[in-house]
């Protein structure tokens, strides 16, 4: 009796351990509590589930020209990715004003796209709301396991020595043009200044103006024409740039900038540039432009889009970079951005830095341009999808070594006013290159003070 007793409880025992067992190893699979998790099957074992990100994860975005639909498929996949993970849309027009009270009294969300009114990444970083990133960024690789900086077109900003922010979205400045007017009356775009001088000179004998220009808005011209002219007078290093942003003392009367400003002025004389541009504003500019009553405009990527409306259905837009560099020297494209960033009382630092890293992937640029119409950040093969002709042309030029892709240079507000106002008069023949260069110099010393 003793010894049947002995063996049926050690059956008992044996029994009751190979369960526990089984549910022990399906409950670590499972990533739950062991009593509710099910009994695993062999092959489940093999491949145990994912859990990802968990808690909650807010995102504040903008929503202006370029819309949502973007971020919307984008947040759904990278939902589907962490299932667990608790994600908030804070967005919309007036969604800076909105949150504007939540940053203020610490309670930021963890993601920022900055963009639209009220928004300003310099401020931002002034009053120590976003997190400094430097170090995490020199190593970042995105979900398809590339360095992203590697794969960005336009570099962050470097504030004080530090990295806040990404740029997501990328446009620049550039000269636009109607190819079908090009090829209908045989003319080569322009790959350098003296073959631009010498496409001018052609075009004026038609009675068409060469460039137009929005003189009311001086930054179109400057980014377009004035700027790319600066760099490329500088050897091609873009750091004459920052220079004028930092207003380093004596650059706005340096060689560089003094030979852009000559060129500016021999176009002007030359009556290469429609007489009307001082007095225009972008949209009374671009409508000339599109009624081919000239062939060039400095403007940004955004004009496409901007015109659709009103374009000629035969008009198709194209776009070079720059047209100021000496020959056999780099295009050069004068960008700005809007830019993503994560808070610095953020509460899901985890998942900010995962979701970087999931959009900053050539497959999120492409979406980009096919729903915006416009480029993202990210160096991509733009050919196959559905983005306009333009787009693609611009992406191939910032996406080989042809081009030189500047840094985005902030102005101080006086210097900048002063500097428009400058270039208007030369663009007039009222003042000279050297004059530009003292007015531009005074106004940057007297805010340096």
């Amino acid at each position: 009796m003793k010894k049947t007793k002995l063996v049926a409880t050690l059956v008992a025992c044996f029994l009751l351990l190979a369960v526990m067992g089984c549910g022990a190893k399906s409950g670590n699979e499972g990533g739950g509590n062991a009593t509710n998790a099910p009994t695993a099957t062999p092959a489940q074992s093999e491949e145990p589930a994912q859990e990802g990100l968990t808690g909650d994860f807010e995102i504040q975005y903008f929503v202006g020209g370029y819309g949502d639909a973007w971020w919307l498929e984008t947040i759904e996949q990278f939902q589907k990715a962490n299932p667990k993970l608790n994600i908030k849309q804070s967005a919309g027009a007036v969604i800076n004003e909105q949150m504007k009270p939540r940053w203020i009294q610490g309670d930021p969300p963890d993601v920022v796209y900055i963009d639209g009114a009220g928004s300003n990444p310099r401020q931002m970083i002034e009053d120590d709301q976003l997190l400094d990133i430097t170090e995490w960024i020199q190593s970042a690789v995105n979900v398809d396991g590339e360095p992203i900086l590697d794969v960005l077109i336009s570099q962050p900003e470097v504030y004080g020595g530090n990295v806040y922010n990404i740029p997501l979205v990328f446009g620049a400045y550039g000269n636009f043009y109607d190819q079908a007017l090009l090829e209908k009356n045989g003319w080569q775009v322009p790959t350098d200044y003296d073959s631009f001088l010498k496409l001018s000179e052609e075009i004026k004998t038609t009675g068409i103006s060469p460039y137009i220009h929005t003189g009311v808005y001086p930054e179109y011209i400057h980014g377009g024409f004035l700027f790319p002219a600066i760099i490329s007078a500088n050897g091609d290093n873009a750091t004459i740039l920052v220079e004028m942003g930092e207003m380093k003392e004596g650059v706005y009367q340096s060689e560089p900038v003094l030979k852009a400003l000559e060129k500016l002025s021999e176009i002007s004389s030359l009556g290469y540039i429609d007489k009307a541009s001082s007095a225009l504003n972008h949209t009374d500019s671009q409508m000339l432009f599109l009624q081919h009553k000239s062939a060039f405009i400095p403007n940004g990527l955004w004009l496409e889009g901007e015109m659709k409306n009103d374009t000629p259905e035969d008009f198709k837009f194209a776009y070079v970079p720059s047209v100021t560099q000496s020959n056999g020297g780099k295009y050069v494209a004068i960008p700005y951005t809007a830019t993503m960033a994560i808070a610095k009382k953020a509460k899901n630092v985890e998942a900010a830095k995962a979701f970087i890293e999931f959009v900053f992937t050539k497959q999120h640029s492409l979406n980009f341009a096919e729903k915006t119409g416009a480029l993202m950040n990210v160096k991509a093969d733009l050919e196959s999808s559905t983005a306009s002709d333009v787009v693609k042309g611009a992406m191939s030029f910032y996406s080989d070594g042809s081009t030189l892709v500047a840094p985005v240079v902030e102005f101080n507000p006086d210097v900048k006013t002063e500097m428009n106002n400058a270039t208007v008069a030369l663009t007039l023949g009222n003042i000279t290159p050297q004059q530009w260069g003292e007015r531009v110099e005074a106004a940057a010393a007297k805010a340096r003070k």
